[in-house]
């Protein structure tokens, strides 16, 4: 009677030993690259407030000057003094991550960040619903937190819908002009296509600003011609002009709808622009702001 050797050769069981090696390689290697990020830099407030939300806050060891949400993010150490970052005061928070709005980290600083062993992704922020709701997933994915972001986008997503939902109740869609100000000497317009005009077209407004995309300098001839019924502002740029009544007093101011109307409205910059995890925040005090 023959042995059957089918399984018990030692070619068949050298060959098994190797497979079961390699997949033990394979598991490891996906550990290797899927390890959680323990020191984050974050480079925007949208960023910061999105990782935080995600449940990584506690790793957060620095951020730019536009963080200031949640209110522990306040006494972050700031990687610079504007919104420009240079490579030696990324790496010498010595990070394992750092997350970026596309196209604000240099190609010469992102290879020194490549080189000091410190991942960068860079992530693109589009402002709209579905935009902000991809953000969360990328911000997720950069933070190898699938499914905490699936379940974050979901409810934010619910929230965004009821936030809507409110503002198709409301009748009035006032014209709003967006002014930016650093004081008198730095005063814009937000045009289309811009944060700004997507807010206030999610909020019930319509933007007062046509005919050219982006920020332009401000004019009393502009203002005139545009005639808003609200004047929409940060509250720091409210502030750098003295306040409403500094607004009101402002060359044009008085011959518009607003200005007859006293309808100076100031929000919280970060949570105006946010386009992310408190999107439907800025909707609903945008929307009351304007009715």
């Amino acid at each position: 009677m023959k042995t059957n050797t089918k399984y018990n050769s030692p070619a068949k069981k050298t060959g098994l030993v190797k497979g079961i090696f390699l997949l033990l390689l394979i598991g490891l290697s996906i550990q290797t690259f899927a390890v959680t990020p323990k020191r984050i830099i974050t480079l925007s407030g949208a960023l910061t407030e999105t990782t935080d939300a995600l449940g990584f806050g506690k790793n957060i060891v620095a951020v730019d000057v536009t963080s200031i949400y949640p209110a522990y993010v306040g006494s972050l150490p700031k990687v610079s003094k504007n919104r420009s970052v240079s490579a030696e005061g990324l790496i010498s928070f010595r990070p394992d991550l750092v997350l970026a709005p596309e196209g604000s980290v240099s190609k010469e600083i992102a290879y020194q960040l490549k080189s000091a062993g410190i991942t960068l992704v860079n992530i693109k922020q589009e402002y709209s619903v579905s935009g902000s709701i991809a953000f969360i997933k990328a911000v997720a994915a950069a933070l190898q937190s699938t499914e905490k972001g699936e379940a974050l986008a979901k409810q934010t997503q619910a929230k965004i819908d009821k936030a809507l939902a409110a503002v198709k109740k409301t009748s009035k869609m006032p014209k709003v002009l967006f002014i930016y100000a650093r004081g008198t000497g730095v005063m814009l317009v937000a045009g289309q296509h811009t944060n700004i005009d997507a807010i206030i077209t999610l909020a019930g407004g319509r933007n007062a600003a046509q005919g050219f995309n982006d920020f332009k300098p401000y004019t009393t001839e502009a203002l005139v011609e545009a005639n808003p019924d609200v004047i929409l502002m940060f509250d720091f740029g409210l502030s750098s002009l003295g306040g409403a009544d500094g607004v009101l007093k402002m060359p044009g101011v008085a011959q518009t709808t607003a200005g007859k109307n006293k309808r100076i409205v100031q929000m919280d910059g970060e949570l105006l622009i946010n386009f992310s995890v408190r999107l439907d925040q800025a909707i609903t005090m945008l929307n009351k702001n304007l009715q």
